[in-house]
């Protein structure tokens, strides 16, 4: 009973707030205003806020551009967690587009949609990712190309990885850097949460997305740990898929490292109550 009145609580916050903010964005983006790029910063804030949702940060983002962020990805709450840091765009699934309310959210923060099932469009859409890196914005690309459970960190793609090599060539620079990003939920509640009650956070699979959202609302308060790779530097030498295995296994390496570090936080705060 509390947690669907504290669900219903969040919405009744949220929904005000997201239809001013959804107005305002459209205008930001229609007069190309640098307020675009802030005001999803502050609106995924806002949300982390409402589901008491805690980050915890290893490392820093990397000044040097064109940057393009190659993450790992386990539920739609990445979004709002990796969104929150700093102003940046997506790279997301074509399907992703017609999704309701989120496909109108991921448009407005110009997330570039990629079609997986029609590979004539990929040129054109590593082309619109080169752009966007040439005009030095951060790009984030959920590189295994789904989303996991949460325990584990799948192969990374490295077909995308190639709109790097094309930014060098249609911007002139002679490198462009592949940021690796880990992001890791290790708590709900304060309760450090295992193999199997990850899935409380993950989305992933054929998962219905309302059902989880919901949960996700009644209990969402979760740790996430956040850790930021050394840029990985990427020009027209280097291999593109050692590269995209570099990252995936500077990824692993982090996920697995806050995965343990979460447990074992636990388990001293356990032997000391």
């Amino acid at each position: 009973m509390m947690a669907t009145l504290r669900a219903f609580l969040i919405l009744a916050a949220l929904v005000p707030v997201t239809l001013v903010g959804i107005v305002l964005q459209w205008i930001f983006v229609k007069l190309g205003l640098r307020a675009a790029a802030l005001l999803p910063v502050v609106w995924h804030r806002y949300v982390l806020w409402l589901l008491g949702v805690r980050i915890r940060i290893n490392g820093a983002p990397g000044d040097e551009r064109p940057m393009l962020i190659a993450s790992n990805h386990t539920s739609w709450l990445d979004i709002e967690v990796i969104g929150s840091l700093m102003p940046l765009s997506f790279i997301a699934k074509a399907e992703v587009a017609g999704w309701p309310i989120f496909g109108l959210f991921a448009k407005l923060q110009r997330t570039v949609f990629v079609d997986r099932t029609r590979r004539s469009r990929t040129a054109r859409v590593a082309s619109e990712i080169a752009g966007r890196l040439a005009d030095g914005d951060a790009m984030v690309l959920f590189a295994e190309g789904t989303s996991s459970d949460g325990n584990r960190v799948l192969p990374f793609r490295s077909a995308l990885l190639g709109a790097a090599r094309n930014a060098i060539v249609e911007g002139g620079h002679e490198r462009v850097w592949i940021q690796p990003l880990s992001i890791a939920y290790t708590r709900c509640g304060g309760i450090p949460l295992g193999m199997r009650e990850r899935v409380l956070a993950a989305w992933y699979g054929d998962m219905d997305m309302m059902p989880h959202l919901w949960d996700v609302l009644k209990c969402g308060a979760f740790d996430v740990e956040i850790s930021w790779g050394e840029p990985i530097p990427y020009d027209e030498t280097s291999d593109r898929k050692a590269v995209a295995l570099a990252a995936e296994q500077a990824v692993r390496a982090m996920t697995i490292a806050a995965l343990r570090a979460g447990g074992d936080r636990a388990a001293r705060l356990a032997r000391q109550a």
